[in-house]
């Protein structure tokens, strides 16, 4: 049986596009929600909608820049890139992110009580 799709915990969409676009370079909104769906071995489902307001947050931020271009389908689209400010925020919350997990992880590995 398969396992389902996780939602994608908050606050962690912006650190993935971050990431994402700085790996991959400049990419529509559509190729930065299957990208991190297929990095994910497809666990993680991308809404549309989460993904186009998380872009519009980050642009807001000014953490990304947008311009519209045309898509491999020879189709308008607006496509994204990370800024020298977004790529200061993905330093920081990729930081943070190894140090929160870190915390999580050895509270998982406390012994249970008997």
């Amino acid at each position: 049986m398969t396992q389902p799709k996780a939602d994608i915990l908050q606050g962690t969409l912006d650190l993935m596009v971050l990431k994402t676009l700085d790996s991959m370079g400049s990419m529509h909104g559509y190729g930065i929600a299957r990208r991190i769906e297929q990095i994910s071995a497809e666990a993680l489902a991308v809404n549309q909608g989460t993904i186009y307001l998380c872009l519009i947050r980050l642009v807001q931020k000014k953490w990304i820049s947008a311009a519209w271009g045309v898509s491999e389908n020879n189709r308008k689209a607006k496509f994204y890139s990370i800024t020298e400010s977004g790529r200061k925020q993905l330093a920081a919350e990729t930081e943070n992110w190894e140090r929160i997990s870190g915390v999580i992880g050895r509270v998982l590995q406390l012994a249970p009580r008997r």
